[in-house]
């Protein structure tokens, strides 16, 4: 989980979405300002100048943090972690012990402010706690400082403004503060046992402010893919905290939030031991059939031109819904929606493929992976012409994608099969002119992708082997009939050429010679 800073708390229009974006961090903003007010001053005074540390805080850090944080001063973070302190609190005094403690340790207090000092600090419209905050959320992305900040309190201040604060603003730093913290491995079992931690962070989830729902995902995310995640997990498990994360994930239009929220459902699935706690709760109240509902309104809004583009909304959602897939106790469930199957169908018929590459490579993996226990599909698709079509259209977009290749032809196996027992001579004709029309694309696939040597295939080309030969004795086994036919009716046959009956031969030589 990389590390955030107070960008990632931008406000973006949407669900619960504040109209500004959250201020920046700027610690030397004062200091610069101060010198362009002072026109007499010769360069080498204002030099002098920069070398003094500023009337109202220690030495700061630039506003771009440079590379080694350490060289940060600490009583500048301690300062900082001052600044937040909820006036008359329980950790105010326990702070100021924890000061004089490393007063005497060589740690010096910060400075206080220059009262004889005449220069504009120009502070007037600026808040110092969220100014402080925002400097700790970047401090808090250096292990050293990060450490620095926790033997010193951090947690508990923190802790304390969100017990008691209304704002959201502050909400939201002290979470990013936090997200930023838990990001640091050897943090996360100290942040774990601090007292109430936990629980307090889970109530945030019940907070309509987008900003600091995101931050409050990140660290949820952050912690989960921890050694520490069984208890922040088991925090999780009551459903009304598992229904308002889905709520939030189907209902947010905060594009930040909607990334952050997928991530830490994402992250449930990839940790075996968070799996094990949160998934099939999950899965009770209503996780896939919410996953399905969210992809279908994505689908809806992507043919809608009057929307705005959500391409990436729709990765995120395709991306997560096939993470879902590849679970055995999800593909089961998900084999049973028809309006999953109707979505995925829909999107595989979209035209230009070369547009929608990365989802197609997502949607036929997915159907790769339900297949097998949705049995039922396959007779009900496999003779949708414009799907099967649109299957083959997407042989060149993931050539060079090796698992949406041998998802796509597992698919083209299991429903090529249904092909050979067609009766109708009408549907003959039009598989015919499918695979024809396809010929190209197919064998320009399969030349490309040539293995040469039977015992040299692993364990995964030679599935994929299986998959092309079943595809190609189908299309065999439709070819040879068609030829036929149309062989014992020969002139009598007005319909056809004789460069469409060479070209249905061509076709035929072709799969039976492939691999050989």
């Amino acid at each position: 989980m990389a590390p955030g800073t107070p960008e990632d708390g931008a406000r973006e229009g949407g669900y619960a979405a504040h109209e500004q974006a959250a201020p920046q961090p700027q610690p030397e903003v004062e200091e610069e300002e101060a010198l362009e007010e002072d026109d007499g001053d010769e360069e080498a005074e204002a030099e002098d100048y920069e070398e003094e540390a500023p009337t109202h805080l220690p030495f700061a850090p630039s506003s771009e943090l440079p590379d080694d944080s350490t060289t940060v001063d600490p009583s500048y973070t301690i300062s900082l972690i001052r600044q937040l302190l909820p006036q008359g609190s329980n950790v105010e005094k326990e702070f100021r012990q924890v000061l004089d403690f490393s007063v005497k340790q060589g740690v010096p207090e910060e400075k206080e402010a220059n009262r004889d000092n005449g220069e504009a600090t120009k502070l007037e419209d600026k808040d110092p706690w969220e100014e402080s905050g925002c400097i700790l959320w970047d401090l808090a992305a250096s292990k050293p400082q990060a450490e620095l900040m926790m033997n010193n309190l951090v947690l508990e201040v923190l802790l304390a403004n969100l017990q008691v604060t209304q704002s959201s603003r502050v909400k939201e730093i002290c979470l990013g503060i936090m997200g930023n913290l838990a990001c640091h491995e050897s943090l996360v079992n100290a942040m774990s046992l601090q007292n109430s931690l936990i629980a307090t962070i889970v109530d945030q989830l019940f907070l309509d402010d987008s900003a600091c729902l995101s931050e409050t995902f990140r660290l949820l995310s952050a912690v989960l893919q921890s050694s520490a995640s069984v208890p922040w997990a088991e925090a999780l498990l009551p459903d009304e905290i598992l229904s308002r994360v889905l709520w939030i994930v189907g209902n947010t239009l905060n594009s930040t939030l909607l990334e952050k929220s997928i991530d830490f459902l994402s992250t449930v699935i990839d940790n075996q031991d968070v799996t094990a706690i949160l998934l099939q709760p999950l899965i009770k109240v209503g996780l896939i059939d919410h996953a399905i509902s969210m992809l279908a309104s994505e689908i809806e809004k992507l043919s809608d031109e009057s929307k705005l583009d959500r391409g990436a909304s729709l990765d995120l959602i395709l991306n997560f819904i096939e993470e879902l897939s590849s679970l055995d106790s999800c593909s089961e469930v998900m084999s049973t929606s028809e309006q999953l199957i109707q979505v995925l169908q829909s999107i595989i018929k979209l035209p230009d493929k070369f547009e929608v590459a990365s989802y197609c490579a997502s949607v036929v993996i997915i159907l790769a992976n339900i297949l097998p226990d949705g049995k039922q599909i396959v007779p009900m698709i496999s003779h949708d012409l414009p799907f099967l079509e649109g299957l083959l259209d997407i042989l060149p977009v993931v050539s060079d994608d090796n698992q949406a290749r041998n998802a796509l032809w597992c698919i083209l196996a299991r429903l090529l099969t249904q092909t050979q027992g067609l009766d109708v001579n009408s549907s003959l004709e039009q598989f015919v002119s499918l695979f024809l029309g396809r010929f190209t694309l197919i064998k320009a696939d399969l030349d490309s992708h040539r293995v040469d040597k039977e015992e040299d295939l692993s364990a995964e080309d030679a599935y994929l082997k299986r998959g092309i030969s079943t595809s190609l004795r189908a299309i065999c086994c439709v070819m040879e009939r068609w030829i036929a036919e149309k062989s014992a009716l020969g002139k009598e046959d007005t319909s056809l050429s004789e460069n469409t009956l060479e070209s249905g031969r061509m076709l035929l030589r072709y799969c039976q010679n492939y691999g050989l």
